[in-house]
């Protein structure tokens, strides 16, 4: 949640989430218009989903002490490729078993759903970054095709590649707070 409004009491999940709240409270006394207004004003969106929790990153386990950090450094090399978990297994030295045993114990997440993580993280990174098509980002990143980048993504954030990529990129390339040319002028 972006914010809480429990009547009297009010929360926010830090500093561009209070502005959501200011708007919120905009809205509430004195309606929809003025808020509208004032986030025009603000330049920032009259209002937002609180689906942004989305976008927090979320950093690879340290390797120290662990029993499986090399695989997952290996795997992160192959992230393009199809990775099957016995090679994460031979690549730690382990069975198997023991190797998803010891990578949950670890990491948190089975093999399966950190490598999708992975590539989830490398995705959204050239979609940030690059204006790779979509379907060579998702072969990049080892999702194989467009479609399946999409489900991914949209399973995990809510949103499309495109989608992430206008976020994120914004829909003008230009310099900021340039004002377009206008060819009548």
């Amino acid at each position: 949640m972006l914010y809480v409004d429990d009547d009297d009491i009010l929360t926010s999940a830090g500093a561009a989430a209070g502005m959501d709240l200011c708007l919120h409270l905009i809205r509430r006394d004195h309606g929809s218009g003025i808020a509208n207004q004032v986030a025009r004003l603000c330049v920032v969106p009259p209002w937002r989903d609180g689906g942004q929790a989305q976008y927090i990153a979320r950093p690879v386990p340290e390797a120290s002490g662990s029993n499986t950090a090399g695989a997952r450094e290996w795997a992160l090399r192959q992230l393009h490729e199809p990775i099957q978990l016995s090679r994460m297994a031979v690549q730690a030295g382990m069975s198997v078993r023991t190797f998803s045993r010891r990578f949950l114990a670890e990491t948190g997440q089975t093999p399966g759903q950190w490598l999708t993580a992975q590539r989830l993280a490398l995705a959204r990174g050239l979609l940030e970054f690059s204006d790779l098509p979509v379907d060579r980002v998702a072969e990049q990143a080892g999702f194989g095709s467009a479609s399946s980048l999409r489900q991914h993504l949209s399973a995990a954030i809510g949103v499309s590649p495109a989608a992430y990529r206008r976020t994120f990129q914004g829909l003008d390339h230009g310099p900021i707070g340039r004002r377009p040319v206008d060819a009548g002028n």
